[in-house]
């Protein structure tokens, strides 16, 4: 098994989970200035979210790994990801499933979540690699943050 490596993202919690996953998802970007990239085409996207906090939960997690794994693989698995309504928006490109907008939207929805958890824990990262050799990560700003 390879091991990732990823940019860390200085933070002051006690405690910091990292979650790998994979997915493959189809595509396209609705723009003629995307030149190939408007035509459907597919990727196994590599997702490495990075949750922190000081509390852990009544389980002794800051949040359980399986539950990041279905707020992102079960939704964007297998998926053409313009027909999601979160990037359904053909004239904005803040809603175009670009890989930054990917990035950004699942933090969105992973940090969703956690604000419902007591312990608090805060997504403070997530990396989307689209190819071998492209990726993005999204950090959120603390305004970004509900609290």
């Amino acid at each position: 098994m390879l091991h990732q490596f990823y940019p860390q993202v200085p933070h002051d919690f006690r405690y910091e989970l990292n979650k790998d996953m994979h997915l493959s998802a189809a595509h396209f970007i609705p723009a003629k200035e995307a030149g190939k990239c408007a035509n459907m085409h597919g990727h196994t996207y590599v997702i490495n979210i990075t949750i922190a906090g000081d509390t852990l939960n009544e389980t002794g997690f800051l949040i359980n790994f399986q539950r990041l794994k279905e707020i992102v693989h079960s939704r964007f698995d297998h998926h053409l990801l313009n027909e999601d309504p979160l990037f359904a928006n053909k004239e904005d490109p803040n809603y175009f499933p670009t890989t930054e907008v990917v990035a950004r939207t699942i933090w969105k929805l992973v940090q969703q979540e956690l604000d419902k958890e007591p312990n608090q824990p805060r997504c403070v990262q997530v990396l989307v690699r689209e190819t071998p050799t492209s990726y993005v990560v999204y950090r959120p700003k603390k305004e970004d943050f509900h609290s």
